[in-house]
């Protein structure tokens, strides 16, 4: 199997930041993006009242395809999307939600060389709710090449400008080994989240997790848009 290039970014519900990710970023194989903002493509007539069914959708590009789950409530949208480039389709990606089963959680398959593999996109909200989920879900996946995601978490083990060590972290480091993941550490560290309210610091919250072994662990860069 050749060089996976993944790209991740928190669009913060901008889609013309993902209309733009997706069009600049083609050298790249497999997007991950979290925080769409879900709207209305049309409406299409109810067979079961008189109203109208809105039929909510994200961006679409020709040149990739999209994993995401259907909305189930109008105010809970998923919060997590996978692109994979449309060179990548006969390696047979699909989208596992009878293994994981939320709605920040996108756990996506793929075959090649007739083995399976993984991948994983999360967004954990205030609540971590994701991460929770995760710990109480018992799910024995082999072969999870990647887990990523806006954690949401301030740390001082991947951020230096901040001293605490909450327990959320062990949660996340205790998944992470239960999935035999190593948390990767940029080749220059440089914050993730950048914020313009005065008196507040801008952070690390944006983590990658591979497949324990694998000769690309610490060597990723983070770009700013």
């Amino acid at each position: 199997m050749k060089d996976l290039n993944f790209f991740l970014q928190n669009v913060q519900k901008n889609n013309f930041l993902i209309n733009t990710v997706l069009e600049v970023n083609q050298n790249f194989d497999i997007i991950f993006i979290q925080e769409p903002l879900w709207t209305t493509l049309r409406t299409i007539p109810s067979s079961m009242n008189s109203e109208d069914i809105s039929l909510l959708g994200i961006p679409n590009h020709p040149n990739w395809l999209i994993f995401a789950r259907e909305p189930c409530l109008t105010n809970d949208f998923p919060r997590v999307i996978i692109y994979i480039n449309v060179r990548l389709s006969s390696l047979c990606f699909s989208l596992q939600k009878n293994i994981i089963n939320h709605c920040n959680i996108l756990l996506a398959s793929f075959f090649n060389n007739s083995i399976v593999y993984w991948i994983m996109n999360i967004y954990s909200d205030s609540l971590h709710s994701a991460l929770k989920y995760l710990k109480d879900t018992e799910v024995n996946i082999l072969n999870l090449l990647i887990m990523t995601s806006d954690f949401n978490i301030r740390d001082s083990i991947w951020d230096p400008s901040f001293p605490h060590h909450p327990a959320i972290s062990d949660d996340l480091m205790t998944i992470a080994d239960s999935f035999n993941l190593d948390l990767l550490f940029p080749t220059y560290c440089i914050s993730t989240r950048y914020l313009d309210t005065v008196g507040e610091l801008n952070s690390v919250i944006d983590l990658m997790f591979l497949q324990s072994g694998s000769t690309e662990l610490n060597n990723y860069l983070v770009y700013l848009l």
